[in-house]
């Protein structure tokens, strides 16, 4: 006979043909749902994986065998991914640290390769721990293909994974949170900047990750605290940044000021949907079609235009890092080991 914890959780699950993409709210102090929207369905992260990337990098500096100055140097394969315009060159380094800022700060897609390729020596075995972690983690909808959150059909997670996850860097990294608020990252002279406006625009917000490829629409989970009580809201699949933004503080206003009380289900009890695919927002984000589906979600999502009501609040200043690399040194015939003298033979 079904627990009343799966009946509650089936409760929270509304399908997809009601057209609302999922979305979760979690209590991250005693990890009770406030709200879940197909919360279990199959999604496509984008970039919202780099927060695993940083998990595995955050438990590899904690084991000592990293520090925060150790060398990230930037290979072919990495500045070979779709990433944000840095101008960087293959051979390039910068620190541990400032690599990490470059990935979440301004979701640099060739720092997130080259930390799992530094880390690990190569892609595929920082991919291989980033899933073990997932299972440590119980993220049991959740499969890496790659560090960065570039398409793959195999790449894919869900809210409820996601808020396992979120809550899991706040609780065991508190001394590196620092590492997701950042809204401006210059990497030498080129300015980068955050979509996530909840960091400058939403009191009590700490950060976490966007995600965007056209296949997921645009994703975030975010984290926030007021008076004490810190939540984790995630929104996956939204059309556009402010609809996203929106989404996301409304969620967490809601939560905050009592009108998402849940009902006594915790996150691990929520059930993932092992059957469910992510639905391909290709069509309707990234093609001829997409005026018209922005359309359709305007209407149910008209937060923040003009004559509607916005969640967001005016703009405070932004944290700002700035990232100097180098050049490896090149390559001469002093530095290339030689060969010992053969022996003499008689």
């Amino acid at each position: 006979m079904p627990t009343r914890a799966f009946l509650l959780a089936l409760l929270l699950i509304i399908p997809l043909s009601a057209r609302a993409t999922p979305s979760l709210l979690v209590d991250a102090g005693s990890y009770e749902v406030l709200h879940a929207e197909d919360a279990g369905h199959a999604w496509y992260p984008a970039s919202v994986t780099k927060l695993m990337t940083a998990f595995v990098a955050f438990e590899t500096l904690r084991a000592g065998q990293i520090t925060l100055e150790t060398d990230i140097v930037f290979s072919k394969n990495a500045l070979a991914q779709e990433s944000v315009e840095s101008k960087l060159t293959p051979g390039s380094i910068m620190s541990l640290e400032d690599a990490l800022y470059a990935m979440l700060g301004v979701s640099a897609n060739d720092a997130a390769v080259a930390i799992a390729e530094n880390i690990a020596g190569s892609e595929a075995k920082f991919v291989e721990r980033m899933n073990e972690t997932a299972r440590r983690l119980q993220m049991t909808g959740t499969h890496f293909v790659n560090p960065e959150g570039l398409f793959h059909r195999d790449h894919v997670s869900t809210a409820r994974d996601l808020a396992l996850l979120a809550i899991a860097i706040d609780r065991s990294f508190p001394e590196y949170l620092p590492f997701f608020g950042l809204s401006e990252v210059q990497i030498n002279n080129v300015k980068l900047e955050s979509r996530n406006l909840l960091l400058t625009h939403y009191a009590g917000a700490i950060g976490l990750k966007t995600g965007f490829v056209c296949a997921s629409g645009r994703n975030l989970v975010s984290l926030a605290e007021r008076d004490g009580r810190r939540l984790v809201a995630i929104v996956l699949g939204a059309t556009t940044d402010r609809e996203r933004n929106e989404r996301t503080a409304r969620l967490l206003q809601s939560g905050f000021e009592g009108d998402k009380r849940g009902n006594g289900l915790k996150l691990a009890d929520l059930p993932n949907d092992p059957s469910s695919r992510p639905e391909d927002m290709r069509m309707k984000l990234c093609s001829p079609k997409a005026a018209a589906y922005e359309q359709e979600q305007v209407k149910r999502y008209p937060m923040g235009l003009p004559g509607h009501p916005s969640y967001l609040s005016p703009a405070t200043a932004p944290k700002r890092h700035v990232i100097r690399t180098r050049a490896a040194p090149p390559v001469t015939a002093t530095t290339i080991p030689q060969p010992p003298p053969r022996p003499v033979t008689f």
